[in-house]
């Protein structure tokens, strides 16, 4: 059924606004790399090499000699080593998310409605209960599906027994790959926080205080800022997701909001927006990322 205006009669002026959440994702991105006039750039990563055992004794290739070059093994050409070009690898990351929206605010429904059909409010509604739940649950989907593709994953249903272990084998697969361990920061839903909580080594919001940092910390546990976010904004039968923010990059283009007042055709406000961005795991530092995959039972 379609959505109806309601005139004003005896109503209140006032209106009943939904809940809304500011962005959860943010602490979970960086914005290292620059979009600007273009819509796909090239990251380059370069890999490393090898470790040899110094040959004090090794011939050197000197130029007009009848050896053989290139040589094979550790012997020739460097006593430091095979010689080999340093390689690099391309990522390129192009931006896929071009979303966008549009209403009117009529001038006769606005007079007859009280004047609670205002454009600006209604824009910042737009963009804090649409705009960015599905910016924070498209950056959530990129980071999970790079711990799926990585096999950085764990899974098995989680109970207030198992859900702290399930945790530590996270933070033991990211030890694993070097990951940094300073600056992690863990998406924990909602129904796993709740077993989380009732866990003594699980660090409450009350305890920590000032020092969160984060949009949606609740507190810290074995070292990573947790974050709580809806249930939804994770894929479906991910529970939680441990990352560090130096991992994914950000690119956000293109955020352009505009209220038109009386455009042609239209006696009223003529409201659009349109948001250019999307979201890319470094292929250089997709190791540092583990996800659960797995349902919590309380």
């Amino acid at each position: 059924m379609a959505e109806q205006i309601h005139l004003a009669e005896k109503y209140s002026s006032k209106v009943a606004e939904r809940f809304k959440m500011k962005s959860l994702a943010t602490g979970f991105t960086n914005r290292d790399y620059d979009w600007d006039g273009v819509k796909t750039i090239k990251i380059y990563s370069i890999p490393t090499v090898p470790l040899y055992d110094y040959n004090r004794n090794g011939k050197v290739y000197q130029v007009g000699s009848n050896d053989t070059y290139p040589p094979s093994g550790n012997d020739g050409v460097s006593r430091y080593g095979q010689l080999n070009d340093l390689q690099d690898s391309i990522q390129t990351a192009t931006i896929t998310q071009d979303k966008s929206f549009t209403f009117i605010i009529d001038k006769g429904d606005k007079m007859d409605s009280m004047n609670v059909r205002d454009a600006g409010k209604a824009l910042r509604r737009e963009i804090d209960e649409v705009i960015v739940p599905t910016q924070d649950k498209y950056t959530f989907s990129v980071i999970e599906s790079a711990a799926v593709a990585n096999s950085m994953t764990g899974s098995g249903s989680l109970s207030k027994e198992n859900v702290y272990a399930a945790f530590l084998a996270g933070q033991t697969a990211l030890d694993n790959k070097l990951v940094p361990a300073g600056g992690r920061v863990a998406a924990v839903n909602a129904s796993t926080l709740a077993l989380l909580k009732q866990d003594d080594s699980f660090v409450k919001a009350s305890e920590i205080g000032q020092k969160m940092l984060i949009n949606g910390q609740v507190g810290e546990l074995d070292g990573i800022k947790i974050v709580k976010v809806p249930d939804s904004y994770l894929p479906a039968g991910c529970a939680f997701i441990i990352t560090h923010p130096s991992v994914t990059v950000k690119a956000e283009k293109l955020a352009d909001y505009k209220i038109h007042t009386n455009p042609p055709f239209i006696s009223g406000n003529l409201v659009e927006g349109r948001i250019y961005y999307d979201a890319f795991v470094l292929d250089a530092k997709k190791d540092g990322v583990y996800a659960h995959l797995g349902t919590a039972s309380l």
